[in-house]
C-alpha cells in the first residue's frame, strides 16, 4: 500500500498582497476619520434640536466608527504570517470583526425601537431646520465613504461589513432629512418616531445576512456556491478513483477554502498518481474555485489471505506411515 499527500495553494504576488493591504488601511483609517469628525457634530445637535432620528444616526454612526476601528485591527493581524501554533495565519480575525459589526448593529436596531417607543409615549419639542442641515451633511459624507469602500469589498467579509454600516446610516440620514421637513413645515413630531423605526428596521434586516454568513464560517460550513455531494462526484469522475472518504471543505476567510480528503486510487506507477493530483487540483480550482487542497492517496487493500485446514498443513510422509501403522 501506499501513501502520498500533496497541497496545492493558489497564491498572488506578495508585494501586489502587499500593496492592497496598504491601500485597504489607508480607506479605512479616512473613513473612520471623517466619520469621527461628522459623529460629533451630529451628536451634540441631535441633544440641541430634541430630535430621537438624529441621535439615533448619530448613535448608529459611532458603531460604524466602532467596526472601522475593529477592521482596522483585524486587517493587521491578518497580515501577520502563519507561524507556530496560528498554522493557518490570522485570517479568521476579520471574520470576526464582521462578526462583531452584526452584532452590533442588531444592538443598534434594538435601541432606537426602545428609546421610539419611549419617545411616542412621551413627545417633545423638535427643531427641524438645525435638524435638516445636519443631515444633510451627514448624507454627502455618508455617499463618500461608500464610493471610497465599496471597490474594496467583493473578496473581504470584514469590509463588507463596514461598508453595510455605512449603507445603513445613509439610509438613515435620508430618512433624517424627510424628517426634518416635515417637521420644519407642518411641525409633525410624529415624523421623527416613525423615521427612527423605519431606520431601525432596515438596520436589522442588513445585519442579518452578515451575521449568518460569518456563524456560517465559524461553524465551518461549506460555502454556500460549493455543494460538497458535487465535489465528490467530480472526484470520483477520475477513472483510477475507486472511493472518497473523510470529504471536509471549510472556509478559512472570505476568499480562502479549504478541501481534505482521503482517496481510493488505483494506480501503478509514481507518475500516474502525480498526473491525477494534478488534474484534480486544477478541475477543483477551475470548477469550484477550491485553491487549498490536502489529499491522501492510498491504493486498494489487498485481499487477506484464506486460511487452509490444520489437515493441509501435515507432512505428507507422516500422514502415509501413520495409515500404514493402523
Amino acid at each position: 500500500m501506499f501513501s502520498l499527500e500533496w497541497c496545492g495553494c493558489g497564491c498572488t504576488n506578495d508585494s501586489e498582497k502587499t500593496l492592497q493591504s496598504q491601500q485597504k488601511t489607508k480607506i479605512l483609517w479616512l473613513t473612520a476619520g471623517l466619520l469621527t469628525c461628522f459623529f460629533v457634530a451630529e451628536w451634540s445637535v441631535g441633544l440641541w434640536s430634541q430630535s430621537l432620528s438624529l441621535q439615533a444616526d448619530a448613535g448608529h454612526m459611532f458603531s460604524d466608527i466602532t467596526a472601522l476601528v475593529i477592521s482596522l485591527f483585524a486587517s493587521y493581524l491578518a497580515q501577520k504570517p502563519a507561524k507556530g501554533k496560528a498554522t493557518f495565519g490570522h485570517q479568521r480575525v476579520e471574520v470576526l470583526a464582521a462578526l462583531l459589526n452584526g452584532l452590533t448593529l442588531l444592538a443598534i436596531t434594538t435601541f432606537i425601537t426602545w428609546e421610539a417607543i419611549q419617545r411616542w409615549q412621551h413627545p417633545g419639542t423638535i427643531l427641524g431646520l438645525p435638524m435638516l442641515v445636519v443631515a444633510v451633511t451627514g448624507l454627502i459624507v455618508n455617499l463618500l465613504n461608500i464610493s471610497l469602500l465599496h471597490p474594496h469589498t467583493h473578496n473581504d467579509l470584514n469590509l463588507r461589513g463596514a461598508l453595510l454600516h455605512i449603507i445603513a446610516d445613509t439610509a438613515s440620514s435620508v430618512g433624517v432629512i424627510i424628517a426634518a421637513v416635515v417637521i420644519h413645515l407642518w411641525d409633525w413630531w410624529w415624523a421623527d418616531v416613525a423615521i427612527s423605526l423605519v431606520v431601525a428596521t432596515f438596520t436589522g434586516v442588513s445585519a442579518l445576512p452578515l451575521v449568518q454568513e460569518s456563524l456560517k464560517i465559524f461553524l465551518e460550513y461549506a460555502p454556500k456556491s460549493i455543494n460538497p455531494v458535487e465535489v465528490e462526484i467530480l472526484i470520483q469522475s477520475f477513472p483510477q478513483v475507486v472511493q472518497v472518504e473523510k470529504l471536509h471543505i471549510w472556509t478559512i476567510s472570505s476568499n480562502k477554502v479549504m478541501l481534505c480528503a482521503n482517496l481510493t486510487v488505483e494506480c501503478t506507477t509514481n507518475q500516474e498518481r502525480d498526473r491525477l493530483l494534478n488534474k484534480l487540483q486544477n478541475h477543483l480550482q477551475k470548477i469550484f474555485g477550491i485553491t487549498e487542497t490536502t489529499l491522501q492517496l492510498a491504493a486498494p487493500p489487498k485481499p487477506a489471505n484464506i486460511p487452509l485446514h490444520p489437515l493441509f498443513h501435515q507432512d505428507l510422509s507422516l500422514m502415509l506411515a501413520a495409515n500404514k501403522l493402523n
